[in-house]
């Protein structure tokens, strides 16, 4: 029997990449419903009948709710009867958060506050977090905005029973094709006939498909202990590996690719674990387990009873971790259904 057979999922930013791959994924199961939570109602009315064309026997499951996490009354109103959550609302471009900060620190940190304290008012058992790689060490507005949110994660699951709600975190790279990110628009430059533009040639970023994104969250919601995060042992490519990838599936020209420098707040590498966190993370083969620090506040009785031990491993980066080739970033990116789609459009046989 699967764990969600009949249950109540609430995706919060339902609407964005991650939620049309929970959609995707879940809704020919047997789970019983899936509440769609965000604030544009273009997004929704889109969704709604893309899911009714393609899915009609099991669109129904989907309910869909007008509101921000901003708002706490509006979240508990789409969280009446919610069995579980995947957290997933957030303002996530690094150079719109260097210039509205502020904005960053209401959706990300105190939005979540709000989400994760109506999930426990209204007994959520279950809620997962999404965070990013650029929590690590951050050095941007998002990066801090996110840091702190799963400060707020951590430090929420110390004040419920897990078996009342347990909340457990993932933190993950970028996640190729999704919503805003590079692929897409190296695509239309090619289509357009101009070269294609990127930062830096030798930025390294972690890479995972939408479908690993799911995998990961779903790997936390079954085996994460509350106030966990949990990341997967993702690869990694240079801007130019993945830009040269691209260009050599859709014809475009390799030798035009444009360096444009890197934009507002951006890092030339990213990391999944700082080398504090590697001090007691759990190896659990495809991904990482961080629990959280469960001492309280009293340090004294630490004089006596402190552990020294550590563990060997140390930060985990884009530039450490497997560094693939362009020929295998060519093979990620040909099991991506959008990036089949958008070859199947322009005629390109692969």
């Amino acid at each position: 029997m699967s764990l969600f057979k009949g249950k109540t999922l609430l995706i919060t930013g339902g609407t964005g990449s991650f939620g049309n791959a929970v959609l995707n994924r879940f809704l020919k199961t047997d789970i019983g419903e899936i509440r769609i939570f965000s604030r544009d109602e273009k997004k929704q009315d889109d969704m709604r009948h893309e899911f009714q064309a393609k899915m009609p026997e099991v669109a129904d499951k989907i309910k869909f709710y007008i509101g921000d996490v901003r708002d706490s009354n509006s979240i508990r109103n789409a969280m009446h009867g919610v069995d579980y959550i995947f957290h997933a609302a957030a303002l996530k471009q690094v150079p719109s958060c260097e210039f509205f900060p502020i904005e960053a620190v209401k959706t990300n940190v105190l939005g979540t506050e709000n989400v994760l304290s109506v999930a426990i008012d209204e007994g959520v058992k279950n809620v997962v977090c999404l965070s990013t790689d650029k929590a690590a060490y951050p050095v941007n507005a998002m990066g801090t905005s996110k840091a702190m949110m799963e400060k707020v994660i951590v430090a929420k699951s110390r004040t419920v029973s897990p078996e009342k709600t347990k909340i457990c975190c993932t933190r993950y790279g970028n996640v190729m094709c999704s919503r805003g990110s590079v692929i897409p628009l190296w695509i239309d430059q090619i289509k357009s006939g101009q070269p294609i533009t990127i930062t830096d040639p030798t930025m390294t970023r972690f890479i995972m498909s939408l479908d690993e994104a799911v995998d990961l969250v779903l790997f936390a919601f079954e085996n994460g202990v509350s106030g966990d995060i949990l990341v997967q042992k993702a690869p990694a490519c240079t801007i130019e590996t993945q830009a040269k990838a691209v260009c050599e599936l859709f014809g475009g020209d390799t030798s035009k690719i444009k360096v444009i420098g890197i934009r507002h707040g951006e890092k030339m590498y990213e990391t999944l674990l700082t080398n504090e966190e590697c001090s007691n993370a759990v190896d659990l083969g495809n991904f990482y387990r961080v629990p959280s620090d469960k001492r309280g506040l009293n340090y004294d009785k630490y004089f006596s009873e402190g552990n020294a031990e550590r563990n060997t491993l140390t930060e985990f980066n884009s530039n450490n971790t497997e560094l693939l080739t362009v020929e295998e970033v060519k093979q990620k990116l040909l099991t991506l259904s959008y990036i089949k789609e958008e070859l199947d459009k322009m005629g390109i046989k692969y």
